[in-house]
């Protein structure tokens, strides 16, 4: 972004995105002047909505079933006069617009789309791909744009850059780097953005007429999700709307936009009112995962790295530095599936990734059984039913798990009723040890004031329980001829809240470590949700879920019980953080504004199917700036030693796993300095 004033913490442009549309004009059959009065009402639009790149219908200028009309040479000049008074008329306008029209170029007619600046035209790209098919006849009236690099054209007055090796770059907005193509070159098996990609460009625009038969949106959504996800890039999308011709086809502007196989925005279809999908694109995102994959670089230099012939057009384009609102939507629960029609399938992967690891482990094994510490909370309680199912998978009986409750000095009543409910239903080997009387031998060897009767509940206090368990559970594996399976997750280890060594933190192997805890809370719902067990088992399991998070180390006092959001935070926030910085990278005064956005209004936004209504909460940006402080000083300061010495443990969710042979490798010593004093400045300033 250009040097000067810094936007406020609220302005969009601040952090790494651009406000981008997908055009759906109302079409004629060749009247062009309407068709630039459709342009400049939407262009307009955009202008008020502080719309950075407006994307447009392929021909829209001049309309595209018109057939041998393309070939009149009034009509041509009609078109160029079209062009000219669009420019005159968007000369103080902000979005940048990519508009269609068809245009002559020594002796040969070219489909185009027309890049065009506060009324300037930067560039035109000629169609790489024509369709000549089917229903379609484009080479009667059109030559294709291939191979025409490093030339220029005059239109409309302006002589500019032509050729299908283009890539337009705004200056003032950071990683504001487009490509264009038409229609048909998405639908070639490399199209011309898949080169424009590897040159550099953040951003693919595709202006397409595209008429609609059955089942076409489908494939349209396919191509584009398809592109942006290899492309690693956004894709705009703008199909011809209702008032093209209808003489042997119908058009019915699907517009939308991409992010990453992602669909961000889309419009309505059919519709008889001009329209405009529009999306904030994170392109920070975008180049941040192309740092992160050594095959798109790879790929740039088996393709002879395209930057080096591409001719970047550069433009001055000034943001606007206001908070002009948010055009996205994020989900609050990253980790948590939130397309209906997928829910079932996601959850039924994610858990079948735990219980084919636990499973393949487990046979790899002497033992004869799997060792599980069972609280009656959360994580023990997914834990135990992934080990059922594992069971279940083998063909072996549930009597293979031997379950030990190990009540301590803090262990609830309802935890420990749940904890043998949950085994007896699940028909697992269950037994109970008292570990309270090693724990006081403990501390008296130690000479803890606990053992004097002094309410001393510190550290040691409450790692001395949570080693004994442990350690229980080895030499119960010991001599049981049996497997501990780990319980913590992924949320835990990213915290650093677990005891290191002969604690929570060590297993045979950690089932859970690839969960973060609020996908742990869905994957429970889901299996009540879809009778993964017995109407006995879903009962306990739905009151597990209504327990509050607790390691139970500390007796409750007047207050209640020791709850550990209330000391580390809302865990929902925590997987929003470690999410977003696990993923990609993004800087931690971005994740703040990506949370604000996405928790600031519990009545605003989507929450993942049938989240329970009293769960459901809002988090204002003091708030969230606390606990990411928390979330960072933890992460990267306190406990990565940890997190270097995991046991082995399935990778579940594409947000990553924190592995050391796998996702994250840091080092055990590192300073969270950079992280705390970038998110310091964004609220200083």
């Amino acid at each position: 972004m250009a040097k000067g004033k810094r936007p406020p913490f609220e302005a969009i442009h601040r952090h790494g995105y651009v406000r981008t549309a997908a055009a759906t004009p109302l079409a004629s059959s060749g009247d062009i002047a309407f068709n630039v009065e459709q342009t400049l009402l939407l262009a307009h639009e955009a202008h008020e909505r502080g719309v950075d790149l407006v994307v447009y219908p392929e021909l829209n200028i001049s309309s595209y079933a018109v057939d041998d009309l393309h070939l009149q040479e009034a009509f041509l000049d009609r078109v160029e006069q079209g062009i000219a008074d669009l420019c005159a008329a968007t000369a103080e306008l902000h979005p940048v617009l990519c508009v269609g029209a068809p245009l002559r170029r020594n002796g040969r007619l070219y489909n185009c789309a027309l890049v065009i600046s506060r009324g300037r035209i930067l560039g035109v790209v000629p169609k790489s791909f024509l369709p000549n098919y089917r229903e379609y006849y484009e080479k009667r009236w059109f030559v294709s744009g291939l191979g025409l690099n490093g030339i220029d054209i005059a239109v409309a007055g302006q002589t500019v850059p032509f050729g299908t090796d283009l890539i337009f770059a705004g200056e003032g907005l950071d990683d504001f780097i487009f490509h264009v193509e038409i229609c048909e070159d998405y639908w070639a098996p490399q199209p011309p953005s898949t080169v424009g990609a590897l040159a550099g460009a953040l951003i693919l625009c595709n202006l397409s007429a595209s008429n609609i038969t059955i089942g076409k949106a489908s494939e349209r959504a396919l191509l584009c999700a398809s592109q942006s996800s290899r492309c690693c890039a956004a894709y705009i999308y703008a199909a011809s709307g209702p008032g093209e011709s209808t003489t042997d086809l119908a058009w019915d502007g699907q517009g939308s936009i991409y992010e990453l196989g992602e669909l961000v925005a889309e419009n309505g279809r059919f519709s008889r009112e001009p329209e405009l999908a529009v999306a904030d694109v994170d392109v920070q995102r975008l180049r941040l995962e192309r740092m992160r994959m050594p095959t798109f670089n790879d790929n740039a230099v088996a393709a002879g790295h395209p930057e080096k012939s591409a001719r970047r057009i550069h433009f001055d384009h000034a943001p606007a530095l206001a908070a002009i609102g948010f055009e996205r939507r994020y989900r609050r629960f990253p980790y948590v599936p939130n397309r209906v029609e997928q829910l079932d399938q996601d959850c039924y992967e994610a858990f079948n990734i735990q219980v084919q690891g636990l499973a393949k482990r487990f046979t790899s094994t002497k033992g004869t059984h799997l060792v599980i510490g069972v609280s009656g909370g959360l994580d023990s309680t997914h834990a135990l039913i992934v080990a059922a199912k594992a069971c279940d998978y083998l063909g072996l009986p549930r009597s293979t798990i031997l379950g030990f409750t190990m009540p301590g000095f803090a262990t609830s009543d309802t935890t420990k009723s749940n904890a043998w409910a949950l085994m007896k239903a699940l028909g697992v080997v269950g037994e109970e040890i008292d570990i309270k009387p090693a724990a006081m031998q403990m501390l008296k060897d130690m000479g803890h004031p606990f053992a004097n009767g002094e309410p001393v509940y510190d550290i040691t206090f409450e790692n001395v329980q949570a080693g004994l368990r442990t350690d229980y559970l080895f030499r119960l594996a010991n001599q049981r001829a049996g497997f501990v399976v780990g319980t913590g997750d992924l949320s835990e280890l990213a915290l650093g809240w677990c005891t290191y060594g002969v604690g929570d933190h060590m297993s045979h192997y950690g089932v859970n470590a690839g969960v973060p805890k609020t996908l742990i809370q869905y994957l429970v719902r889901w299996a009540v949700k879809t009778d993964q067990f017995d109407p006995e088992t879903d009962r306990i399991l739905t009151a597990i879920l209504d327990t509050k998070i607790s390691p139970e180390l500390v007796p409750a006092d007047e207050a209640g019980m020791q709850s550990t959001e209330d000391k580390i935070g809302p865990y929902e926030l925590h997987d929003f953080f470690l999410f977003h910085i696990l993923r990609s990278g993004q800087p931690p005064s971005k994740v703040a504004f990506m949370a604000w956005q996405a928790w600031k209004d519990k009545e605003q936004g989507l929450w993942p199917i049938g989240f329970p209504e009293h769960l459901k909460r809002s988090y204002d940006l003091p708030t969230i700036r606390k606990w990411l402080e928390e979330f960072l000083w933890r992460f990267f300061q306190t406990s990565q030693f940890k997190r270097s010495a995991l046991p082995n443990s399935p990778k579940v969710s594409a947000g990553g796993s924190l592995s050391p042979r796998g996702d994250w490798r840091a080092p055990s010593d590192g300073t969270a300095a950079p992280w705390l004093e970038e998110l310091k400045s964004a609220f200083d300033s």
